[in-house]
């Protein structure tokens, strides 16, 4: 150990004579020349090339301006002297405040570095409490916090997302709307990221906001994993309600009229889950990322359309090819009456556009569904999909069991 230490003594040495003069000299002497560089003349100096570099180069004037400060005071502080310091920290202040404006959108959407960027622009709302541009830029990229593991950065993240579509639907807006396409796109990001972020707590309303993330052309709209986040919030919200409603009103007693009502209700409710996983598996395709959670959505997927078709799965591979040529569904309105007439059971909505039979004879009207709105392929998104895996934050949709069968 003796020996060790003596060698690397001796490595020292020669390498500090390897150094040239004036390295030698820096090393040997710091304090005299961070007092060099603090003497009148060099302060005078340094000022000499704020001004001049004000409009030439800011940031040089920015380094200088903070090495002017980092100086201690000599003596006592003249009148022109202190108002030169306050003009350097009110410069200093007013270039890293317009600097953090750009910073913090390089950490989200170029570094990907989302604990820092979100500290940056927590900095700006601060004083700024409506900067919209902000505000989008960090609800669009919420939905992205969950893997972090910080709660209350993701809930911050929420609130941000949440505003921000306040604020557009209220009728602000952004001049400038990159790296997002457009506003249409920022919408479509805002409501992904609170669809996803309440997906767990509050899915019926999630619900919503995840149908409107997908009326956009954005590559939200081509992301397997937005229709098997619409799939489970029907089946964890709407669905789970009913269901446990229909099981204790009517489950082991004679059917009637209400109950019938009840079981055309769910049953519309089935078949947007049943179209929601369809364009889950469907999108997927042979897409090797998503094969692990494909095999959930179509396990998910198959078990309800044989709920909804005798227990059988023909016509479920005709209806997965052509599911994409069809808009996405909205929300069922809910019936308040029986059809007069029973429809034919058998043939899945989405595939042919006719009611649905539940295998016991019963059925439900034909969905309808609404035109979506066109838009425009971005330049740059936050993020196409989240990256390889399914986001985190939202438990994966249960698998219909026997006991929700009302």
């Amino acid at each position: 150990m003796k020996k060790l230490i003596t060698f690397l003594s001796i490595c020292t040495t020669v390498a500090i004579l390897a150094l040239p003069a004036a390295a030698r000299n820096s090393i040997a002497q710091p304090d005299n020349a961070f007092q060099d560089a603090c003497t009148q003349e060099a302060k005078d100096a340094l000022y000499a090339s704020i001004r001049t570099n004000l409009k030439a180069d800011q940031k040089k004037a920015y380094e200088d301006a903070k090495k002017y400060l980092a100086c201690p005071a000599s003596g006592e502080v003249t009148e022109a002297q202190q108002k030169i310091i306050d003009y350097l920290k009110g410069f200093v202040g007013k270039y890293e405040a317009a600097s953090m404006k750009s910073d913090y959108r390089v950490k989200i959407y170029n570094e990907k570095k989302y604990e820092e960027g979100y500290a940056m622009g927590e900095q700006i709302l601060a004083t700024e409490p409506d900067n919209l541009q902000v505000l989008v830029d960090l609800g669009a990229n919420a939905y992205l916090l969950p893997p972090l593991k910080k709660p209350e950065l993701t809930a911050k993240g929420l609130g941000f997302a949440q505003k921000a579509l306040q604020l557009l639907e209220s009728g602000k807006t952004l001049e400038d709307w990159k790296p997002l396409a457009s506003k249409d796109e920022a919408v479509a990001y805002l409501n992904y990221s609170i669809g996803t972020l309440t997906l767990e707590k509050d899915p019926s309303t999630a619900l919503k906001n995840l149908i409107k993330a997908a009326q956009f052309e954005t590559p939200l709209k081509k992301s397997p994993y937005t229709y098997a986040y619409i799939g489970g919030a029907y089946e964890t919200g709407p669905y789970a309600k009913l269901s446990e409603e229909y099981k204790r009103l009517y489950q082991g007693k004679d059917e009637t009229p209400d109950s019938k009502l009840m079981l055309a209700n769910i049953n519309q409710i089935v078949d947007r889950m049943i179209d929601a996983y369809a364009r889950a598996v469907a999108v997927a395709g042979s897409d090797a990322k998503f094969a692990t959670a494909k095999t959930g959505w179509n396990d998910s997927l198959t078990q309800w359309y044989k709920y909804r078709n005798g227990d059988k799965t023909d016509g479920m591979d005709q209806m997965v090819a052509s599911i994409l040529t069809k808009p996405l569904p909205p929300e069922p309105t809910p019936l308040t009456s029986l059809p007069t007439t029973t429809p034919a059971t058998g043939s899945p909505v989405g595939n042919s556009g006719t009611a649905q039979g539940n295998g016991n004879g019963n059925g439900t009207p034909a969905m309808t569904t609404p035109s979506t709105p066109a838009g425009t392929k971005p330049a740059a998104t936050p993020a196409s999909t989240p990256a390889g895996a399914k986001p985190a934050g939202t438990p994966k949709p249960d698998k219909p069991r026997n006991r929700f069968r009302p």
